[in-house]
């Protein structure tokens, strides 16, 4: 079922799914930082973004049997976050209109350990100008700026076709840098 992977993937993936625990912890070690700073990218911050990274591990422990292979283990562990971060970002919208409601105030950003101040404050930036972006086209960004996948592995992720990959891109690039030089104002 595995057999278009790399060989050395197709052992490794073929080990999880015989339930090799060592194959397992080394699985997490090795995807854990590229699934935590995709679903960051993406939006998810705080409780959802250690929600979203135990989501998408307990759903690769479930469908590895049925992962077919027809794309890339990591072209298919991208689909898994992006299907789990659109959800978490509905439920925290839908969780901030609660607040909003109940006029709760919401917890301040807590800065994040080890980084200087000019550090912290550019990954505040990028990440309110990501915020300005649609899902589709903050999607592409991600993937293909700081991820560094290829237009075809995108489209595969994004379910569409590469010229569609290609437009948003575009538009996200525009946007992106806008809201970058116009300081992003604060929602």
């Amino acid at each position: 079922m595995l057999s278009m992977q790399p060989a050395s993937n197709v052992d490794f993936l073929e080990q999880c799914v015989e339930g090799d625990r060592k194959a397992w912890c080394s699985l997490h070690e090795t995807y854990f930082p590229v699934v935590f700073a995709f679903l960051r990218a993406m939006g998810l911050e705080g409780a959802d973004l250690d929600d979203g990274c135990q989501e998408v591990f307990v759903e690769v422990y479930r469908s590895l049997g049925c992962f077919e292979a027809r794309s890339e283990f990591r072209t298919w562990l991208y689909r898994l976050c992006v299907t789990h971060a659109g959800r978490l970002r509905r439920r925290a919208g839908i969780l901030a209109k609660l607040r909003w409601l109940l006029r709760n105030e919401q917890q301040s950003e807590v800065p994040i350990a080890g980084l200087d101040w000019d550090e912290q404050q550019t990954i505040e930036r990028v990440q309110k100008a990501l915020a300005t972006l649609s899902a589709k086209h903050r999607l592409v960004l991600v993937l293909r700026e700081f991820e560094g996948l290829s237009v075809g592995e995108i489209a595969a992720v994004a379910r569409c076709p590469e010229s569609t990959v290609w437009t948003r891109l575009h538009y996200a690039r525009k946007q992106f840098e806008k809201s970058l030089q116009e300081g992003v104002p604060t929602p």
